[in-house]
């Protein structure tokens, strides 16, 4: 499970951003063409979050679909897999969205002195 080692990174990342403040909330986006899986990543983000400032912290997550265009004829068209086909019947497509997997939001807890 890779996931496991993905959230760990993020984890460090949003926690050296939010320099000792704890973390609300996250937002994730993770393309559906990028292999992984999003409930593996909630699994993994309550357990990698144990005793950090991100302990309890909301972790919402985007899945953006996969959106491909053809080479050929400059059609774009979802798709749910890395590869397919255009109606043109060609297969050289280039990836637009899909693979993607970004920290996009942090929302830090800011304490009034």
């Amino acid at each position: 499970m890779h996931e496991l080692g993905i959230t760990q990174n993020i984890v460090a990342i949003v926690a050296e951003h939010a320099k000792g403040a704890k973390v609300q909330r996250i937002l994730l986006e993770i393309g559906k063409l990028s292999a992984i899986m999003p409930d593996a990543i909630r699994f993994c983000f309550d357990i990698c979050t144990q005793g950090t400032v991100l302990e309890g912290a909301t972790l919402e997550i985007l899945e953006i679909p996969g959106l491909g265009r053809c080479r050929q004829c400059g059609a774009e068209f979802f798709l749910d897999k890395p590869f397919g086909i255009c109606n043109c019947g060609s297969v050289q497509l280039d990836l637009i969205t899909g693979e993607e997997l970004k920290i996009k939001e942090i929302e830090i807890e800011e304490l009034c002195v």
